[in-house]
């Protein structure tokens, strides 16, 4: 009968002659997930302050509104609410608007500043992956070639 081939032994021979260095994998992944912390936070700290700008515009509406509810006697009185209201709501919507739009300014800011910090980082860790592969290349072709 045949005998069939272990590879078995074959491949733990083959990835003996290349070691691999799992610590550069390890702190890819926390580096990975450090950076994704990161993101989180700027996400919810915007979300945060949309959310307080956003109750704060409905309670300054609804505050409003509660002039534009009482009842008037005369016509005039009651056209000169509704006018008042919306161009009370108008300014209101104005700054509103602006606020939401210096959040999301501060969100690029602080985003693009994490992809600069984590190009920074990536490019300096494949760097040292880099000579530490080609040291460890260069070991392992001198043994084979002896």
């Amino acid at each position: 009968m045949t005998k069939t081939p272990d590879f078995t032994a074959m491949f733990k021979d083959m990835f003996a002659q290349f070691p691999m260095d799992t610590k550069s994998m390890e702190d890819a992944f926390k580096n990975t997930a450090a950076l994704g912390e990161k993101f989180s936070a700027v996400a919810l700290d915007a979300a945060a302050k949309s959310t307080d700008l956003s109750s704060a515009w409905t309670k300054s509406t609804l505050d409003k509104m509660t002039d534009l509810s009482k009842s008037k006697a005369d016509p005039a009185e009651a056209g000169k609410a509704v006018t008042d209201f919306a161009s009370a709501s108008a300014e209101s919507a104005a700054e509103h608007m602006a606020a939401f739009a210096e959040i999301a300014k501060k969100v690029q800011l602080d985003t693009v500043e994490l992809m600069m910090a984590a190009g920074k980082d990536l490019s300096d860790e494949a760097t040292a992956a880099v000579k530490t592969a080609t040291t460890e290349v260069s070991k392992a072709a001198k043994k084979a070639a002896a």
